[in-house]
């Protein structure tokens, strides 16, 4: 507090002492209780609120009076302030100094985001009395609009929030729970549970997101005080909401076990308006209990509760309306036999009660927490066979003791009549003792080693039968009756929502920071080192296995996994990139053998590593500029690489290193390049073996919708990466034809040269050149060929209208400001105009006629552009580039729907002259159709050649060490081979000429 000016130690030390000293002036300071509005200006120019309602402090200095106001609340806010420090005092004293806040511009924006994730989650992190004072400060608050959520929104804009979709002007944007990961921004700050600091694996894939887009986020678990309890949490409301549903499924046990009991009247906690209905339906029940109408077989009730946090304490508040007598551990015996039938007991455990060091049955607190490893609980066999409920809410880490573990659950539920007895059928005893157990830490595999799986609001509860270790979706049959819903307090709303907001606001700018400019804050490394220990343990469970780590799990992931899983041998795990849909991980989940992680590779080096060495080889579906980076760690670690990409300059380097670590490196395994390489690799060596000239070259490949789904301008559809489809037509190109070098500059030049494609004339196809074909001249050792060409394949209208996208600015890879994620919306006619010069004003007729000149007055491409909503006012997607945005716009517009397919189409001519003389065109064509309900034709073309290189290095059929390409026979041969089984087979006819 040495910074603390001296006026201000005295403030709050006067306000610790008495609530009347507000009033006494500090130096500075003085509250005043005023009449009315004395400012010469109307009220309704400075302040939107009424001014009956404004809190004002002032100083000697000041020049006007503002509002009016009462002294009482301002004591109390001050008062109450008092407490949390200077810092929550200075908050308080700023948010009453009104009169500079009418005529500043707002401080900062804060947000609060709409929960989404959820169809029960209903609460907001602050309520709208904290939103008040918020804005009062001078701050701006936008709330995202929601019919679901509790509090109505007209509450927080009468509190002064700004009701919107687009929070994106906020610096700090604060949640309950966690955002999807497509509506995060970019370089904000976010507030939430994160659920992450154990490295949860449902949410790693949130945290890559938020690391790569450089987010800093605020946990709230990570809020602590100095001796480490948490300070901001919802843990009473979890206890009261799970004491009121325990009641409520106590109250169905024991009608499924034939006894009807007060607790029949009590409901879910979500079916109550508020707690005080809640609290009267318990206090009804009680009444009952206290009249003796519990049936007299059941027995005395027991409730136990674990720990002396908020959350016991919460669903402590909920039992004591009930009339209950609190007893200590030692006594539950007794009163379990024996006990008042008009009551019901409770005792609440703390560590010292139940464990015990392991060598002496001694409890030393300070040693258990640096050495828990030591200890166990006895709570099994001293208090759960007394305990009728057990009401658990107990942090819990893999170190400490559990609680209760299987075994002791099948010996709790052991019947406690002898066999012998007669039953009584009216009046039936309890099969045991141990009915419930409300999990509220709701820690899977925790505490309650069995609670497995968490139940939901919509099923409450379940039955675990031990002694076959399953869960039953009811309250009837045998086992212990589980409650063990995760998110609680959402069925109370409204208070959790007033209760955690309080907790917040003081210390909303001293959050706990677990990521800050995309990495984990020191403090919280640990996770990531939790979580590679987690994913090796799971990927080395099963010994004996071959193991296969494919990178990026985009459209050819499924043919490769499904191929290499075949093998029950094999396992492979797919590593997934943090922005893909987390339904992604269960997808995965119908192979055999088959395990889904997380994995940014932009910013995860350490990772990555961690994952290749646990691996015998490496596929990587990535795009190609991350091959090098792999293939280095692959290097390190001495471990075998497959990619589909083109053996890039980069790689090319890493030759000798690959050689000296004695791995291999197959490149180039894919459709194109691959498998255009081995049929061209197996029609040149046989030229050679029969002792001809291989004289041409044409090699035409395309991934195309199938002609019955190409009803669009562009005559496509997209199977893979629309970025690169489109990135390809604005590339250079080189080829070799009659002997005459002819190059293609970049920028579209390659559309205009676009040629018909007449080997397949029901087709009606197109094809122009690419990149670079005369270098394939010395790998495939057709040095005399006089004509080289390699090229890609369109159906007919394709070029014609990407070159009206090309001659307006479309397909531009520069930044672009104006589309970022913070920048505000822009429309497809508001961008066309930027692009051609045009004033956004222009009238739509202006526009169009503009466009049409751009685009040399073609009819067919501007229909193009009408027909894919590019002329409209639809807002253009928020993207890093142009082309970027263009990519996701045609996505969306010209993906496959449900029931289409996909087809590749290859086309290699060779000339091949034979010694007689006589010239021979082999004409080798490859068609592939894509299966609407399984894999597309381009995931079959280039997953299936990648799957198969890797089985046979895998298989020790490939052991050329260092860089290899699939132009060799002992691999063309197999691999083509094995293409025909699995549905790519190819046709070879022959034309000849003299």
């Amino acid at each position: 507090m040495e910074h603390i000016p001296i006026q201000f130690n005295l403030f709050v030390n006067f306000c610790k002492t008495s609530v009347s000293i507000i009033t006494i002036i500090l130096g500075f300071y003085t509250v005043r209780q005023l009449k009315e509005c004395s400012h010469p200006k109307k009220k309704k120019n400075l302040c939107k609120n009424d001014c009956k309602n404004c809190i004002y402090i002032y100083t000697k200095q000041s020049h006007c009076n503002l509002c009016v106001l009462e002294t009482g609340p301002v004591m109390l806010r001050l008062v109450r302030s008092q407490g949390r420090g200077f810092r929550g005092w200075v908050c308080c004293q700023q948010r009453f100094q009104h009169h500079h806040h009418h005529q500043q511009k707002h401080k900062s924006v804060i947000a609060i985001r709409r929960e989404d994730v959820n169809v029960w989650e209903r609460r907001a992190p602050l309520a709208p009395r904290h939103v008040r004072e918020i804005t009062a400060a001078g701050h701006k608050v936008l709330v995202q609009p929601s019919n679901r959520r509790a509090v109505h929104d007209r509450y927080y804009e009468k509190a002064g929030a700004i009701i919107q979709e687009d929070i994106s002007e906020a610096s700090l944007i604060i949640g309950v729970k966690r955002p999807p990961e497509e509506k995060v921004y970019p370089h904000k700050t976010y507030a939430f549970f994160s659920h992450t600091i154990k490295a949860q694996e449902a949410n790693m894939g949130l945290l890559d997101d938020l690391l790569k887009k450089e987010v800093r986020l605020i946990d709230y678990e990570k809020l602590v005080d100095p001796n480490g309890y948490r300070i901001v949490a919802f843990g009473q409301w979890a206890g009261v909401a799970g004491m009121i549903n325990i009641l409520h499924g106590l109250g169905l046990r024991f009608l499924a076990l034939g006894h009807h009991t007060p607790f029949m009247h009590i409901g879910m906690a979500h079916n109550y308006r508020n707690v005080s209905q809640a609290i009267q339906a318990v206090r009804d029940c009680g009444y009952e209990i206290s009249l003796g109408l519990m049936p007299k077989s059941i027995g005395p009730l027991t409730f136990v509760f674990t720990g002396t946090g908020n959350v016991s304490k919460g669903a402590q508040e909920i039992f004591n309306e009930l009339p209950c007598e609190y007893v200590e551990p030692h006594e539950l015996k007794e009163v379990s036999e024996s006990g008042d039938m008009t009551k019901v007991y409770g005792t609440v455990i703390s560590r010292h009660h139940h464990l015990i060091r392991k060598s002496d049955r001694l409890y030393d607190p300070l040693e258990y927490e640096n050495h828990p490893e030591l200890y166990t609980s006895h709570f099994r066999e001293t208090m759960a066979p007394y305990t009728t409920c057990l009401i658990n809410g107990i942090y819990w880490d893999p170190h400490t003791p559990r609680l209760l573990r299987r075994l002791d659950a099948q010996r709790l539920i052991r019947p406690i009549i002898p066999a012998s007895s007669s039953p009584d059928h009216g009046c039936p005893a309890l099969p045991h003792k141990f009915l419930a157990i409300c999990d509220i830490s709701a820690d899977t595999g925790g505490s309650i080693e069995f609670m497995t799986e968490c139940t939901t609001i919509e099923k409450p509860f379940c039955m675990y039968d031990a002694n076959q270790h399953i869960d039953h979706d009811s309250v009837e049959g045998n086992g212990i009756l589980m409650c063990s819903i995760d998110n609680l307090p959402a069925q109370l709303p409204i208070e959790a929502t007033e209760y955690f907001g309080d907790r917040l606001f003081p210390y909303i700018w001293e959050m706990a920071v677990i990521t800050s400019n995309g990495k984990l804050t020191p403090k919280f490394e640990y996770i990531q080192k939790l979580r590679e220990r987690r994913e090796s343990e799971q990927i080395l469970k099963k010994g004996g296995m071959k193991r296969v780590l494919l990178l990026g799990s985009g459209y050819v992931s499924g043919p490769v996994i499904e191929y290499l899983t075949r093998d029950a041998g094999t396992q492979v795990t797919v590593g997934m990139f943090p922005s893909q849909n987390p339904s992604g991980m269960r997808f995965y989940s119908k192979y055999p053998n088959t395990i889904a992680v997380m994995l940014d590779i932009t910013r995860q080096e350490g990772h990555l590593e961690s994952l290749i060495k646990d691996h015998d080889i490496v596929i990587s579906m990535l795009p190609y500029t991350f091959h090098p980076q792999v293939a280095k760690q692959c290097i390190k670690m001495k471990v075998n690489m497959v990619t589909a990409s083109y053996l890039s300059p980069a790689m090319k380097e890493l030759q000798k290193s690959a050689e000296d670590a004695g791995i291999t490196i197959v490149n180039e395994m894919g459709l194109d390049p691959g498998i255009d390489h081995m049929l061209a690799m197996e029609c040149i060596d046989q030229a050679k073996a029969d002792g001809c000239t291989v004289e041409s070259y044409s090699s035409f490949c395309g991934g195309l919708p199938a002609p019955e789904c190409s009803d669009n301008p562009l005559r496509y559809k997209f199977s893979w990466s629309p970025y690169g489809v489109l990135l390809n037509t604005i590339s250079p190109a080189i080829y070799l034809k009659d002997n005459q070098v002819v190059s293609v500059p970049p920028g579209g030049a390659l559309l205009d040269i676009t040629k018909p494609m007449d080997f397949m004339p029901g087709f009606n196809l197109e094809g122009f050149p690419n990149r670079d074909s005369t270098k394939y001249a010395q790998p495939y050792g057709i040095e005399s060929a006089h004509t080289l060409i390699r090229g890609t394949l369109r159906f007919r209208g394709f070029s014609s209208a990407m070159s009206g996208f090309v001659k307006l600015g479309l397909i531009n890879t520069e930044p672009c400001p104006l589309l970022g994620h913070t920048a505000s919306p822009v429309s497809w006619k508001e961008l066309l105009c930027r692009q051609i010069g045009l004033s956004t004003s222009v009238s739509s007729s202006v526009f169009e006629d503009a466009v049409y000149e751009r685009v040399g007055r073609d009819d067919f491409r501007m229909q193009s552009l009408r027909w894919l909503g590019m002329l409209s006012e639809e807002p253009v997607p928020h993207a890093d580039a142009i082309l970027a945005a263009v990519a996701k716009h045609l996505e969306a517009k010209l993906s496959f729907a449900k029931g289409e397919r996909d087809m590749i189409i290859m086309r290699n001519d060779v000339g091949i002259r034979h010694p007689t003389g006589e010239l021979e065109t082999k004409h080798i064509s490859l068609v592939v159709y894509g299966n609407p309900n399984g894999y597309s034709a381009m995931a079959k073309a280039v997953g299936y050649p990648a799957a198969i290189a890797a089985r046979m290095v895998l298989n020790d059929e490939l052991t050329t060490k260092g860089l290899v390409v699939p132009m060799t026979k002992n691999i063309y041969s197999p691999v083509l081979k094995r293409l025909q089984e699995e549905g790519l087979q190819c046709i070879t006819k022959s034309t000849l000429s003299e």
